[in-house]
């Protein structure tokens, strides 16, 4: 009974939703002026409405109550007491494939993987090179693994503290740990000072710095501008690899560097400089970046449509607009020209995005080497459609 009347609120929730804003904002709201729904009736409605977004554009053919717990069910990986109440059939068959699944939920069309796939994401000719389209869309059916990135000095004690706590973990690399969706990491840990949630796929990509850090630790007043900082994840990763740099941090808002301060606060990391600056507009960039000197490593995290980790934000399946690249891709060519004259001769440019659409990524790196003396000594699409991870590209160019 209680699964129905779930279903029926999710059914509500996703249809007058227009996008306007983060889906997970919106139950939020949702839920906080709807007091009558417990924990547990939160959850099962929250998962409805994402299972619905992660079927992207597809099986739409369907009622809309039929497509929702065909959503649920190709979600599935195994059973679960929502599906049991809602299609007991369909329970019972949650480990088969995907394939295998989709004959069952649309048996008068059916389709095939390839055809279901591009659906469920239809902006396939927009991809960068070498990602398999058929499994990255259909990779949107399920919500990534969660990362951190454990801290110098803090490794063996952190796995002490899982292997304790029963916790399943696993290192991806040195100091880059998957753990379970839903872990509750400030709970056992000091954020920021012990470990940092972070993408695997994002530390890979702030990683490519790996390849030329003993170049840089070889300058004298070595300098790093994490030019686009956000929430500051690439900067206390250059820190952790490059502790002796002078650090300058830059964003668009006050706000979004007040965050960055206090996370810097936490991870023990006092030495540097911060600025507000819009660096798509050079009237806007203000007097700290005129007087901002030549930097050795500038990191360009851009902003972009963030396609990579629509995993988590399936909502963006449905609501997408293709129109939406060639902004994010003028815009980042904006922010670069104003990157390019703070490069050091032999200084180099870490461009990193979490798109995986080509023209905000190798053709914006083949622009940029058409247009400056720039050799992009190494490139990559990192590909978390396999692993349960964000999809990032990175590029490491230097200044000739």
């Amino acid at each position: 009974m209680f699964a129905r009347a779930h279903l029926v609120v999710a059914l509500q929730l996703v249809q007058d939703y227009k996008g306007e804003l983060p889906f997970v904002h919106y139950l939020k709201q949702y839920f906080s002026t709807h007091k009558k729904h417990g924990s547990r009736d939160r959850k099962q409605i929250a998962q409805l409405c994402y299972c619905w977004f992660r079927l992207g554009r597809s099986l739409k053919n369907l009622e809309p109550a039929d497509r929702m717990i065909a959503g649920l069910f190709l979600c599935s990986k195994e059973p679960i007491g929502l599906l049991q109440a809602l299609h007991e059939e369909w329970n019972e068959k949650t480990t088969l494939s995907t394939e295998t699944k989709l004959a069952l939920v649309d048996p008068l069309n059916r389709l095939s993987l390839a055809e279901f796939a591009s659906t469920l994401f239809p902006f396939q000719s927009e991809l960068s090179t070498g990602i398999d389209t058929t499994a990255f869309a259909c990779s949107h059916l399920e919500q990534p693994d969660l990362f951190i990135r454990i801290r110098p000095a803090y490794l063996e004690s952190v796995q002490k503290k899982l292997g304790r706590a029963g916790v399943p973990y696993i290192m991806e690399t040195r100091d880059g740990c998957r753990l379970p969706n839903g872990f509750k990491v400030e709970e056992m840990f000091r954020l920021n000072q012990e470990v940092v949630v972070q993408d695997l796929n994002s530390q890979r990509a702030g990683g490519m710095m790996e390849e030329v850090v003993d170049n840089l630790r070889q300058q004298e007043d070595l300098a790093i501008w994490d030019a686009c900082a956000a929430s500051g994840g690439k900067s206390i990763f250059a820190f952790d690899r490059l502790p002796g740099a002078k650090l300058t941090v830059s964003d668009i808002r006050s706000s979004i560097l007040q965050n960055l301060y206090q996370r810097f606060r936490q991870a023990a990391l006092y030495s540097y400089d911060g600025f507000v600056a819009d660096l798509a507009d050079p009237a806007k960039a203000g007097e700290e970046y005129k007087k901002l000197p030549p930097q050795h490593l500038i990191i360009a995290d851009l902003p972009c449509t963030g396609s990579g980790t629509w995993s988590r934000t399936p909502e963006q399946l449905c609501f997408f607009d293709t129109k939406t690249i060639e902004v994010y891709s003028d815009l980042q060519k904006k922010i670069l020209k104003s990157l390019i004259p703070k490069m050091a001769d032999g200084g180099y440019l870490l461009y990193i995005t979490c798109s995986i659409f080509s023209q905000e990524n190798e053709s914006n790196i083949n622009w940029l080497k058409a247009t400056y003396a720039l050799e992009c000594l190494k490139m990559q699409t990192f590909n978390g459609y396999t692993e349960k991870a964000d999809s990032m590209f990175a590029a490491l160019l230097q200044k000739l």
